[in-house]
């Protein structure tokens, strides 16, 4: 059985069609509400280093404290990014994505596509009616 788990937000569009295209490959991942259970640090900095980003390319402005927290600054060490969003998870971009296959910031919704070990079972289309899937399971657009 393919663990799979969804770092997932269900007010984000992004995050619900992320989730929908993994349950469309025949998995049930583990979802974690992480507004309610974020990451631990160690989990946090292990998910950022498998998923080759850096912290800032992991850090939310829209509808969150960035501004306030001065997060804009270019000078704010690696930690500090971190830092403030273990204080302020709604600072994690989402969804994040863990597989087998490796780690991602799955936006858009269909880059999930890059690390699932199972194939699409049938055609799948986001929320806002964009295709992603055809009906034979194979992508609609390259990656």
């Amino acid at each position: 059985m393919t663990t799979i788990v969804i770092y997932h937000n269900p007010e984000c569009g992004t995050s619900r069609n992320t989730l929908a295209l993994i349950r469309n490959s025949g998995v049930e991942p583990h979802v974690v509400e992480y507004l309610k259970s974020p990451p631990s640090r160690a989990l946090l900095e292990d998910m950022i280093a498998t998923a080759q980003i850096t912290p800032r390319q992991l850090l939310r402005e829209k509808g969150t404290p960035f501004a306030e927290l001065g997060l804009a600054d270019e000078t704010l060490s690696d930690a500090a990014l971190i830092d403030a969003m273990i204080a302020h998870p709604i600072l994690i971009n989402r969804p994040l994505v863990v597989t087998p296959l490796g780690v991602r910031l799955c936006r858009p919704s269909e880059a999930v596509l890059d690390i699932l070990p199972d194939a699409q079972r049938g055609a799948f289309a986001k929320e806002d009616g964009e295709q992603v899937v055809d009906a034979t399971g194979k992508r609609t657009q390259p990656a």
